[in-house]
């Protein structure tokens, strides 16, 4: 009965009397077994829940100061409910969403445990006094934290520290004064390969080191790294580790030519790349117009392509490329459906993630001979699926525990998976929103 409790928990069309009762229930056994997975499940899906009220949020910032910082980051607690001196992880939450008061921050810098102060260390925006105090913690641990993630002009302090860990802290922080960076990128004692490989402000020699590394991860990185110059990209290029040419693929200024060669020489299964995201329209024309079918498919993966460009690659002769645009909203269910007709098996699962795909085109793909199990799995969770589709995917044990927790499940099949051996597929049906009241009542202790 645990997992179904759990399922109701989460059904956004539980009774407000229902969550009561469990809330109540999850604290008194929590309260009864501290160690209680089930307690701590329930609480967990009781504060996901968006309408609590500020009584009942209060009720569970009570039980531990963990769950409080789960509140916290949720957005569900504010700065107002929160003692930093009893939920001293929950206030670190607040202030490092900005939302708490910069007043706790010196307190907190001080905590007697080292981990509330290495938290704090990380958030954005403290106030001086308190940087001041963490920039001379007596737990190293603590100091690196801080030498990575503030925004203060410590760092410039900071890049003398006596700990070489410190110090490479230091210069992986985009916010360093790139004057530090250059200094110390010419200590003997570090290596900088690693730390400098997300800052973007470097002058293009610094870059160029990393980019001749004999460790292809290390060129791989830099690859990616958008403040790499064009002649470096072009040296990149030509890598013999593929790894490197692939990280590549992600610089989101590498030309559109380059683009189109690493393309064609890699028969990776291309997901949308931030060049391509960028282009204009314009741009995208010659691309999309290709010789190459693994250059038009970069194309089909954007999803706000312009209707003549859509349509073109909905038409396209490679199965591929007909894949990776079927999901694009627009197309209509003609199109969709000659794309089942020349393409079969190939392009079925592609078509069922149309966020356009009709009721009655998804119950025609679920019948489908020969199908195709990414079918069942995308039409169980989609927002079109009738009551005769959902029962095909019912009926898969992958797809299942998504076809449990539809709403257009028919109500004479909704109360069946409550019973599922696999408890995935119970919770998720007892968390269907079309759950009816009478059968919640029923799951309730």
């Amino acid at each position: 009965m645990n997992h179904l409790l759990c399922g109701l928990a989460a059904n956004p069309a539980l009774p407000p009397e229902l969550v009561d009762r469990l809330l109540t229930l999850a604290l008194e056994e929590a309260r009864a077994d501290p160690a209680s997975q089930f307690a701590d499940d329930l609480l967990h899906d009781l504060a996901d829940r968006v309408d609590l009220r500020h009584g009942q949020i209060l009720e569970l910032a009570a039980y531990s100061d963990t769950m409080a910082r789960y509140l916290a980051y949720r957005g569900t607690l504010d700065a107002a409910d929160v003692d930093p001196g009893s939920m001293p992880n929950a206030a670190v939450a607040l202030l490092d969403e900005r939302r708490g008061h910069l007043a706790w921050a010196r307190f907190l810098a001080t905590h007697p445990d080292p981990e509330i102060r290495w938290k704090l260390a990380s958030c954005p925006g403290l106030p001086h006094d308190a940087v001041d105090l963490l920039a001379v913690d007596p737990d190293e641990a603590v100091v690196k934290e801080l030498a990575l993630w503030t925004d203060s002009p410590v760092t410039a302090r900071l890049a003398l520290h006596p700990d070489p860990e410190v110090r490479i802290a230091v210069a992986a922080n985009p916010t360093t004064p790139l004057e530090a960076v250059i200094a110390l990128a010419a200590d003997p004692e570090l290596t900088l390969k690693w730390a400098l490989s997300e800052r973007t402000d470097l002058p293009q020699e610094l870059y160029a080191g990393p980019a001749a590394d004999p460790h292809s991860g290390v060129r791989a990185t830099y690859a990616s790294n958008p403040g790499i110059g064009q002649e470096l990209i072009r040296v990149l290029a030509a890598d013999p580790e593929i790894e490197v040419r692939r990280a590549l693929t992600e610089h989101p200024r590498v030309p559109l030519d380059l683009l189109a060669e690493l393309a064609v020489g890699d028969r990776a299964g291309w997901n949308l790349l931030p060049r391509i995201a960028a282009a204009t329209p314009d741009e995208l024309t010659e691309p999309a117009g290709s010789r190459h079918a693994a250059v038009r498919m970069l194309v089909a993966q954007r999803r706000d392509l312009p209707p003549h460009l859509r349509e073109a690659l909905a038409v396209d002769p490679d199965a591929s490329v007909v894949r990776a645009v079927a999901p694009h909203p627009g197309l209509s269910e003609e199109s969709l459906r000659a794309m089942v007709a020349r393409h079969g098996v190939q392009v079925l699962g592609a078509v069922a993630a149309n966020p356009d795909a009709s009721g009655p085109l998804l119950e025609y793909l679920t019948q489908h001979r020969p199908g195709v199990r990414r079918v069942l799995k995308e039409v169980a969770g989609h927002p079109h699926a009738t009551g005769p589709a959902l029962l095909a995917c019912l009926a898969d044990r992958t797809s299942r525990p998504r076809a449990a927790a539809h709403p257009a499940l028919p109500p004479e099949a909704i109360t069946e998976p409550l019973g599922d051996e696999d408890r995935r597929v119970a919770e998720a049906a007892a968390g269907n929103p079309s759950l009816p009241r009478a059968v919640m009542l029923e799951l309730m202790p």
